[in-house]
């Protein structure tokens, strides 16, 4: 299974980052224009509309249409790991997994890790994916990296832009 990973370092303390990452807002203000988001939903894991932190068991339904062409694509992504304070020999982190159901992908797994790094974060993505359209999928998907790139360095731009002094 094909995996993606981009790393990029924040000049903000980690409990400012995680906290960001953690809310729907934070989702809406990293998606690039482009991408035309549209959140139809989020519940919290007891079925609370619409939560302010985006906690495990939590649900967002929302849709793409990238650069405004084709149908919208529609998916529920799931946070099925939430870990907000982790003790590593390196440090304070932090991390988040989301799992996407019925979606453009057959897999979809979104792996949000924070590392404290000083007075600064190291924010690191990694998704686990697998494509549609069965072995031909599996054939061209590591050739997806090359879309997730621009999606990946303009949230992380985004986020970099954030927290700037």
């Amino acid at each position: 299974m094909p995996t993606y990973r981009r790393t990029t370092r924040v000049p903000a303390p980690i409990d400012e980052v995680w906290t960001f990452h953690s809310e729907i807002d934070g989702l809406q203000e990293l998606t690039p224009d482009w991408m035309n988001l549209e959140i139809d939903g989020v519940e919290g894991p007891d079925g609370t509309a619409d939560p302010e932190v985006l906690v495990e068991g939590s649900r967002i339904r929302m849709s793409i249409r990238p650069f405004g062409v084709g149908p919208r694509q529609r998916w529920i992504s799931r946070i099925v790991e939430r870990e907000p304070d982790r003790r590593e020999a390196v440090g304070p982190s932090a991390r988040f997994v989301d799992v996407m159901g019925g979606g453009p992908f057959r897999r979809w797994e979104h792996t949000h890790a924070f590392y404290e790094d000083g007075e600064e974060t190291l924010v690191v993505d990694t998704v686990d994916y697998r494509l549609p359209l069965g072995a031909f999928g599996d054939v061209i998907g590591p050739l997806a990296k090359i879309g997730f790139e621009g999606v990946f360095r303009d949230r992380h731009e985004r986020t970099i832009d954030r927290f700037e002094p």
